[in-house]
């Protein structure tokens, strides 16, 4: 939830952070402490978290690398979902199998290299099909979370009419936006 922050324009987001992996020794060796943690934010449930089973973590619950996948598709359908609403084009159903390509380099670190996204979107008979995958250009431009990263986010959106066979499709396009942040 944000709060004022005091500045024109600006909103707080705050999460707490509980490391629950101390298994008796705290991190006395690599082999020998857990990755589990949970984020907490008030007035919601906890989110559990480990480390990608790669780096000795949890399968079952998510993982960072998981969540800034996640955070790039949801705030694209959000700003996406709005801009079809005030355009009038009515939306029934949105899917996206996003997925972000991760390089480890030899010292354990690493860095997204890129996320994309792969909307298929749905919407009711009428409507405007080339608006609605014009859209997503726009939709990227607004999102929040794709404004704050440094890595091309690029889009393969599929659009289709509510009861149709056929979907448009439109090739995957990068974001000048994304590529030129740094």
């Amino acid at each position: 939830m944000s709060t004022p922050s005091g500045k024109k324009n600006a909103h707080d987001y705050k999460a707490r952070l509980v490391w629950d992996g101390n298994l008796g020794e705290g991190t006395s060796t690599y082999t020998g402490y857990g990755r589990k943690y949970r984020v907490q934010f008030d007035g919601k449930p906890d989110l559990p978290g480990s480390a990608d089973p790669i780096f000795r973590g949890d399968a079952n619950v998510y993982n960072p690398e998981d969540l800034f996948v996640a955070s790039l598709s949801s705030c694209h359908l959000l700003s996406y979902l709005a801009l079809c609403a005030r355009s009038k084009i009515n939306v029934v159903a949105y899917e996206d199998d996003a997925s972000g390509t991760m390089l480890l380099k030899p010292d354990g670190s690493g860095a997204f290299e890129s996320v994309t996204l792969r909307p298929n979107v749905t919407i009711a008979p009428g409507g405007d099909e080339k608006r609605a995958l014009d859209l997503h250009e726009t939709a990227h431009d607004m999102c929040f979370i794709a404004a704050s990263v440094s890595i091309p986010v690029l889009h393969e959106p599929r659009i289709r009419i509510a009861g149709a066979e056929t979907a448009q499709t439109k090739p995957a396009a990068k974001s000048s936006e994304s590529e030129v942040r740094s």
